[in-house]
């Protein structure tokens, strides 16, 4: 059973996200904001990150940068999943930043399933 880890402060959308992952299979836990969710990590290891990128206090992208910076996570998967749908943030992203997937949201349960199952695959 593949280990998700989905750091998102709109607790709808995280437990959303959650029910979907968890009714397939998925061993998910659910972090509110960018440091409940780098202070998780200590016990739980997840094979992917799903990383919301507007969260107050500390931004996805302070969680992504802690992440890649740190040996014992650094090669964990992420996936961005944010409101932001323009295509430059997309590609600044995939190919500045390097996430391993960027979701949109709102985005069908389909979709959430399909892209955790294809990073996981690849990694």
């Amino acid at each position: 059973m593949a280990r998700v880890l989905c750091i998102e402060d709109e607790t709808e959308m995280s437990q959303l996200m959650g029910m979907i992952l968890s009714r397939h299979g998925f061993d998910t836990r659910l972090a509110l904001n960018g440091r409940e969710g780098i202070h998780m990590l200590q016990e739980f290891v997840p094979d992917v990150i799903l990383l919301d990128l507007m969260m107050p206090d500390m931004d996805g992208w302070e969680v992504y940068q802690h992440l890649k910076s740190d040996s014992s996570t650094a090669a964990i998967p992420v996936v961005v999943v944010t409101a932001r749908s323009q295509a430059s943030e997309k590609t600044a992203a995939l190919k500045v930043a390097q996430v391993d997937d960027y979701l949109v949201k709102p985005f069908n349960p389909d979709q959430l399933v399909e892209t955790v199952a294809r990073v996981l695959r690849k990694h």
